[in-house]
């Protein structure tokens, strides 16, 4: 890619990537909860695959061709989760080795938790991606399939967040907590 060709705004890949981080994680959550008869987390998988894997991580590219590293990071580094997670769906691994690949992942959006800039909505997304990633992980180390529903649905909750807070940026709905709101911006 030419150098002098923009890259497209920063502030419209934040917000499509909010979009499919937090639809991707609704479906991944929901799947996970049983709340639906008939939808289990498997339903999920070319979604996660072909729009939390490969959508985000192209997103996550742009992003870093923008300037923000930030959320370079963040989609790039989730889709690979999503990718990832979707191509080892239905194979047969160990508990420990899905739990580990839960934990490492859970070490990223905890990376992402800490460094989030946009306040306390971006970092709760994020802390509950976390919480989420280490309850299912914990469920598949104890075979747990309560702290695997406990998981999908702190997931879905993440996800409502997400896409809350590119909904509230494409419509400039107020996005702060607590302070007075400097513009509505994606939740990053």
């Amino acid at each position: 890619m030419d150098n002098d060709v923009s890259a497209g705004s920063t502030a419209t890949t934040s917000t499509l990537g909010h979009l499919v981080l937090g639809l991707t994680l609704l479906a991944f959550g929901i799947g996970h909860t049983s709340v639906i008869d008939g939808v289990s987390a498997a339903d999920s998988v070319l979604l996660a695959m072909y729009v939390g894997g490969a959508a985000l991580f192209l997103l996550g590219l742009l992003e870093y061709r923008g300037g923000n590293g930030f959320n370079g990071t963040a989609f790039a580094g989730l889709g690979i989760f999503w990718f990832t997670w979707a191509k080892g769906a239905g194979a047969e691994v160990s508990a420990e080795a899905g739990g580990t690949f839960l934990v490492l992942f859970a070490l990223l959006a905890l990376s992402l938790t800490v460094a989030a800039s946009s306040g306390l909505f971006g970092q709760g997304m994020y802390a509950l991606l976390t919480l989420s990633l280490l309850l299912l992980a914990i469920g598949a180390f104890a075979d747990s399939g309560g702290l695997a529903k406990a998981g999908g649905w702190v997931a879905a909750v993440s996800g409502l967040l997400a896409w809350y807070g590119a909904t509230a940026a494409l419509a400039n709905w107020p996005m702060a907590l607590g302070r007075s709101s400097r513009g509505a911006v994606a939740a990053s």
